[in-house]
């Protein structure tokens, strides 16, 4: 079984050449803009912010950012490419998603981008107070009239959107019982080689989907995300 939290502690470089590779069409970035149309001016937080994955996204658009996670080394990884592109508009602060190192409306977005699963899977004990406590930490910090967008996988290597069934009830909560919208979008992987494909997708969902790559001689490899948003 593959054990992400170590991907996140000790393999974070690798782990980012993988998601450099997703969603190459920019659909996350689109749906974001499609929430909430006018970011300038905005005070965000991308929590669970990993390699910087979304908060690189939202830099050059937001007045100011806050990026958290429990791995330093994930956020050390974020800061070096914020540094590169030239972002001065944001700080990094480590923190778990239902101890947010943020004050109460302190953001007017937050965008939580492949992070709440891993509290809230149906695999996890207690997983519903988890999402609980996640979501009552995530409505302390944003603002009255502010918006929470949460991403989600929805199905990788297939050609047509099939969350993992330890995620489905998750998801239900979120819309039945926590008042969130929902939608998915397309975000496949797209690499340079079959070669990458294949070691890349193995390291990090397994041989499944890797062996499937070596079989179709495939450079794209299929994916979806769900989408979940709720204005406070």
């Amino acid at each position: 079984m593959i054990q992400h939290d170590i991907i996140y502690r000790s393999e974070t470089e690798r782990y980012d050449r993988l998601i450099a590779n997703e969603d190459r069409d920019g659909n996350v970035f689109r749906a974001i803009r499609r929430i909430v149309p006018g970011l300038q001016g905005l005070d965000a937080a991308d929590i669970g912010a990993g390699t910087g994955k979304i908060a690189r996204k939202l830099a050059p658009h937001v007045r100011s950012l806050v990026i958290t996670d429990a791995s330093e080394a994930m956020l050390a990884v974020a800061e070096k490419h914020l540094i590169a592109e030239g972002r001065a508009n944001w700080r990094k602060a480590q923190g778990m998603n239902d101890r947010l190192p943020l004050a109460d409306d302190a953001v007017d977005l937050l965008t939580a981008g492949w992070t709440v699963c891993y509290s809230a899977s149906a695999n996890v004990p207690d997983w519903e107070n988890n999402l609980a406590r996640i979501l009552r930490e995530i409505a302390r910090v944003v603002k009255p009239g502010g918006t929470a967008i949460l991403f989600e996988n929805f199905g990788t290597g297939t050609s047509v959107p099939n969350p993992p069934d330890f995620l489905t009830a998750y998801y239900a909560k979120l819309e039945g019982q926590y008042g969130f919208s929902h939608q998915h979008i397309q975000t496949d992987f797209v690499f340079e080689s079959m070669e990458e494909a294949a070691a890349l997708t193995e390291f990090f969902f397994g041989r499944e989907i890797s062996e499937e790559v070596v079989r179709t001689k495939a450079k794209r490899v299929p994916g979806f995300t769900g989408v979940w948003w709720k204005k406070y």
